[in-house]
């Protein structure tokens, strides 16, 4: 789980070179997006937390929290796939792995196969973008960022990207603090999870969040046995 957090990492991270809320109800046309693309219109819209503008927060602060709601957006799906890979890897070594050399082999493809697979795709994001994916991926492996760069490649590959992050008032040391910093982050998670996300994201923006098309949820990548 590590290793594929580490390789997660790899792409990511050269990209880095609790507001008040109020509830709305009985907002009319909510809408649903069909897996063709169109969006359908409904007569009404289940309750939603809306962001109440510029109220205990600081000049500026709301359009931040805005820029996070839509970043996430357009990141999380790719934590959430992350996660399911984890799961498949952890399984498939588990059940398949018997020699070191095999297990080797199987990283090695599962590498391969996650950079043809995102690579371009995280390239693309803006360095915003890149820090919340970051955040993310701490939440889903449990291990910092500087952790898994130095078990995984060196101290020195640690120490330079932990400069890099620095440049961008980041810390790769840091965990994800649910209950701190990462607490907004964490309240978008929770949303996203109770399947509220588009009629929250409607609430803000009022347009229906773009959705992220992967190329793959799971990976074709086996145990390869000489």
């Amino acid at each position: 789980m590590k290793r594929f957090a580490l390789i997660f990492l790899t792409l990511l991270l050269p990209l880095a070179a609790g507001a008040q809320a109020r509830k709305v109800t009985g907002v009319p046309m909510y809408f649903e997006v069909t897996p063709q693309g169109d969006t359908v219109f409904l007569d009404t819209i289940e309750p939603v937390w809306c962001l109440a503008r510029g109220k205990g927060m600081r000049d500026g602060d709301w359009r931040k929290y805005y820029k996070m709601v839509y970043n996430f957006n357009k990141v999380y799906p790719y934590a959430l796939v992350g996660r399911k890979m984890m799961a498949q890897v952890d399984s498939t070594m588990a059940a398949d792995v018997t020699k070191r050399s095999e297990r080797n082999r199987y990283v090695n493809d599962v590498e391969k196969e996650l950079f043809r697979l995102f690579e371009k795709d995280i390239k693309n994001m803006t360095i915003s973008q890149g820090l919340v994916l970051m955040r993310l991926v701490d939440r889903e492996c449990g291990m910092s960022a500087f952790s898994i760069i130095k078990t995984y490649e060196n101290g020195f590959a640690a120490n330079f990207w932990q400069l890099v992050a620095k440049m961008f008032s980041q810390d790769l040391k840091t965990r994800y603090d649910p209950d701190g910093k990462d607490q907004r982050l964490e309240e978008l998670c929770r949303i996203w999870d109770s399947g509220r996300w588009d009629s929250f994201y409607f609430s803000i923006f009022m347009e229906p969040p773009s959705k992220v098309t992967l190329k793959s949820e799971h990976l074709s990548s086996v145990v390869r046995k000489k």
